[in-house]
């Protein structure tokens, strides 16, 4: 088995980006979901609720500068290093407790204007780390703004035989996963109970149950109104905890991964 494809989504809901190669710490990539979007109540904004998060799309540029496009003609520039205020505000990511620095004001309005809401972008505060499921975790494991583990997994092989149920085929980045696995067989994944890829060891903890963001268009960032794939895999992916799809995992050891790297079993 290889790793044939790796994705980190610089903020939570947005558009991800494919890249070959990819240091990895406790939290999981880097810059993997370090940033996110929260209402008025500092609660996270997704998918779920706004779809056209998923059309935009961004660019990482030098000197830790982002450039954010929602269309040809609509851009905003900031950069992570000198945009976000020295304090923190409380923020919540599907019930837990967390913080996060407030970008500038200006950022805060672009975003808002698209959304037609107002909103502020987060980024994530390393000093008051957020603490993962402890039902399948080990005291201190942490995950950064990502709904509850640091990386999931999916295998080729599962995506291709999903593809072959459907009249439709779907993306791979319709499930957002961090790694991609090829040369196993469908589904292998629900199986493994600790990987490694490259040098750097990954616990897989849990089975991930899918919802309704699958059903997004990651081009168009609409929803499909025939409820694909999400309605097939209800149909024979159904299990404890909802509709499964890929594993989370959590990494045993720092390191840096690449594409093509050996991914083996361990347990």
């Amino acid at each position: 088995m290889h790793l044939s494809e790796m994705y980190i989504y610089r903020v939570k809901s947005l558009a991800g980006s494919s890249i070959s190669q990819s240091e990895v710490s406790p939290l999981g990539l880097k810059n993997d979901r370090m940033m996110m979007l929260v209402d008025e109540s500092g609660v996270f904004i997704s998918q779920r609720k706004y779809p056209q998060l998923a059309s935009l799309k961004l660019e990482n540029q030098a000197n830790n500068e982002l450039i954010f496009f929602n269309g040809k003609d609509n851009s905003l520039v900031m950069n992570t290093d000198t945009d976000f205020g020295a304090s923190t505000i409380d923020v919540e990511v599907w019930k837990d407790k967390c913080s996060g620095y407030v970008a500038k004001d200006s950022v805060n309005q672009w975003f808002s204007s698209i959304l037609k809401r107002q909103v502020k972008l987060v980024s994530y505060d390393t000093n008051n780390l957020r603490p993962t499921d402890p039902e399948y975790s080990v005291k201190g494991d942490a995950v950064s703004y990502a709904d509850g583990f640091p990386l999931l997994v999916i295998s080729q092989a599962s995506l291709d035989e999903l593809n072959s149920r459907l009249d439709t085929p779907v993306s791979m980045r319709n499930f957002r996963p961090n790694l991609v696995v090829d040369g196993c067989t469908p589904f292998a994944e629900d199986d493994w109970k600790q990987i490694k890829v490259g040098d750097v060891v990954f616990d897989a903890v849990k089975r991930c149950s899918r919802c309704v963001l699958t059903t997004v268009d990651p081009d168009t960032g609409q929803k499909r109104p025939d409820g694909e794939p999400l309605k097939t895999l209800s149909q024979y992916r159904r299990g404890p905890g909802g509709v499964l799809f890929g594993m989370n995992l959590i990494p045993r050891n720092v390191g840096t991964i690449n594409l093509q790297d050996k991914v083996e079993i361990v347990a």
